[in-house]
């Protein structure tokens, strides 16, 4: 049965979303396929969002456990489709204060939050040419990269504020962020929450 590219994004509570995610020796035809594959589903589900951009993904999102993230090159540009695939990215160093800032995911359907990320980090990855590569990111790049590569870890972002009533949002028709009651809609959720 033939299913859309958006279809394929695996959303909570599938478990595969909390497991960690394979480390890759080796830049192989099915890795260069499975970016290309990532990038598909992210504009196809950009595509059916009005209000929202998809700045990256990561392999397992797509029920690949791969420790394989793309990250969209030109953030401040819907209008850009290039991506960027990091394989294995990590972070080295933490710099800078922790500040909160609005998140959402492809795989937590309606549900956004003020979550707490460091404003610059440094990751260590492949590309895809099997090369290792190095950066220092800050501002909302850094807060992108450690949401995906949480993901790799089997980390969600609303795990990052578990406890924090005034922290759930969702969007509204008009794609604004509205405050999400904590004890009806998040609390007792059996599709956030194992």
């Amino acid at each position: 049965m033939w299913m859309s590219a958006v279809e394929k994004i695996i959303t909570l509570p599938d478990p595969r979303l909390r497991q960690k995610s394979e480390k890759i020796y080796e830049v192989t035809p099915e890795i260069l396929q499975l970016v290309k594959d990532m990038t598909e589903v992210a504009l196809d589900w950009e595509n059916s969002r009005p209000h929202e951009i998809s700045a990256a993904l990561s392999a397992v999102q797509i029920g690949q456990p791969k420790r394989v993230v793309i990250i969209r090159s030109d953030l401040d540009n819907k209008e850009s489709k290039d991506f960027t695939a990091l394989i294995n990215p990590q972070i080295v160093k933490y710099e800078g204060s922790v500040s909160s800032d609005y998140e959402g995911c492809l795989s937590v359907s309606g549900v956004y939050g003020q979550v707490p990320r460091y404003e610059k980090v440094r990751v260590k990855a492949m590309d895809i040419d099997g090369n290792e590569v190095r950066f220092k990111v800050d501002g909302f790049l850094a807060r992108v990269i450690q949401h995906e590569i949480d993901h790799t870890n089997g980390i969600v972002f609303i795990d990052h504020i578990r406890d924090d009533k005034d922290a759930f949002y969702t969007l509204d028709k008009k794609g604004e962020l509205q405050p999400l009651d904590y004890e009806k809609f998040i609390n007792k959720n059996s599709i956030l929450w194992d």
